[in-house]
């Protein structure tokens, strides 16, 4: 029963997060191709995450005011699929840049959306979060490595046909989806008050930016920095694969490590490892070693999606998930995305991949001194509420 109420949901997080790869791993490179320099193709991977400060809060709100998250995701994946058909008929940058807004704006929710919903269903069932989230992993990863060999066979320049394939497999899923079920009336605007006036999570908002940041330079520049070194489209997807399938596994066995400790214990402990992540890809000048050491993947970005996800629901009253989820979202993937992909581009474009990679190391290590800071003053002033 449990396995039949949420196939849709994995197939709808397998199709998204499969197309999103492309995105995330190709588009760059695609857009390389086309001609466009360093700085350009940070302007334009920026515009993603800039629409997504909007979009996240937005639809997220529209989610929780009118109690749906499926029809919002079939609105969200509808206006995708429509924004990918003009935005890869797009050739300059400053039509790459206005389609590429409006593209982004339908696209960059789909994944917090889906995530808010898996959430809840794993509540429902009294499931793993993780063992729901693996199918998006397991997705990526297929994608990853089936679509670089596909693109290295025949050509950067067909990079649509299989975003809109997985994109319409996504949409027909929807359908089948069960939505969420809430017991309140509709949330109303003066409601988000008690998301932004919440102290704690703005705070750990804030701290946490350090280390999204080079999370999200990587995810714009690595296929670039691959074939910098003298790497190819393949290699590129075969990193990718490894990443996200080390990803996928630590997704599926979170239920058996998790709940041991802290939940900030292990967002210190995945900052930590991005940090060294970081210098050994700036150490190396043999793709092949980037693309063997991107198992770190993995235990950085899936422990702390994880364990910053459900820190964030407690933080967050429960009429408000989706709205709180997508804020979460809009600054892991929208403020970071922003900043990584300008400075990435720049830095790469004056500098090197490889310092690029020292400056995120730098960052990631700033991040999780704040961060601990910030666990150690939490810990203590919910010890002396308790003691009184």
């Amino acid at each position: 029963m449990i396995q039949q109420s949420t196939t849709p949901l994995k197939l709808l997080l397998f199709s998204f997060h499969a197309s999103n790869t492309i995105l995330i791993s190709f588009l760059p490179l695609y857009l390389q191709y086309q001609g466009l320099s360093g700085t350009e193709i940070g302007w334009i991977l920026a515009t993603g995450p800039l629409a997504s400060i909007f979009a996240q809060p937005f639809w997220g709100y529209l989610s929780d005011k009118f109690k749906t998250v499926k029809w919002i995701l079939f609105i969200c994946i509808l206006g995708l699929l429509i924004g990918a058909i003009i935005f890869f008929q797009m050739k300059t940058i400053v039509s790459l840049v206005i389609i590429g807004a409006l593209f982004f704006f339908f696209s960059t929710p789909i994944g917090g959306l889906s995530d808010s919903l898996a959430q809840r269903r794993a509540d429902e069932l009294r499931i793993s979060f993780g063992s729901i989230r693996m199918w998006g992993s397991v997705g990526f990863a297929a994608a990853s490595l089936s679509i670089g060999v596909l693109l290295n066979q025949f050509g950067i320049q067909y990079i649509h046909w299989p975003y809109l394939l997985f994109g319409t497999i996504a949409l027909i899923v929807i359908i089948q989806l069960k939505d969420v079920s809430v017991d309140r009336t509709p949330v109303k605007l003066g409601d988000v008050k008690q998301i932004i006036m919440n102290k704690p999570l703005m705070l750990f908002f804030l701290f946490i930016l350090f280390i999204t940041i080079s999370h999200r330079t990587n995810d714009s520049y690595l296929g670039i920095y691959i074939m910098e070194l003298g790497g190819s489209e393949s290699l590129v997807g075969i990193a990718w694969f490894i990443g996200v399938l080390m990803e996928a596994i630590v997704f599926a066995t979170a239920s058996k490590w998790f709940r041991k400790y802290h939940t900030i214990v292990f967002i210190i402990f995945a900052g930590i490892i991005y940090s060294i992540r970081w210098v050994m890809y700036a150490w190396f000048d043999d793709p092949l070693m980037i693309v063997i050491f991107q198992f770190m993947h993995g235990i950085t970005f899936g422990v702390f999606y994880v364990a910053a996800f459900e820190y964030i629901t407690r933080l967050i009253p429960k009429f408000l998930q989706s709205t709180g989820h997508m804020l979460f979202y809009a600054i892991f993937f929208g403020i970071s995305g922003i900043v990584g992909s300008l400075m990435g581009g720049r830095i790469i474009e004056l500098f090197s991949g490889e310092f690029l990679y020292l400056c995120m190391a730098g960052l990631s290590l700033v991040g999780v001194l704040l961060v601990t800071i910030y666990h150690v003053f939490t810990t203590k002033a919910k010890r002396s509420r308790t003691s009184f």
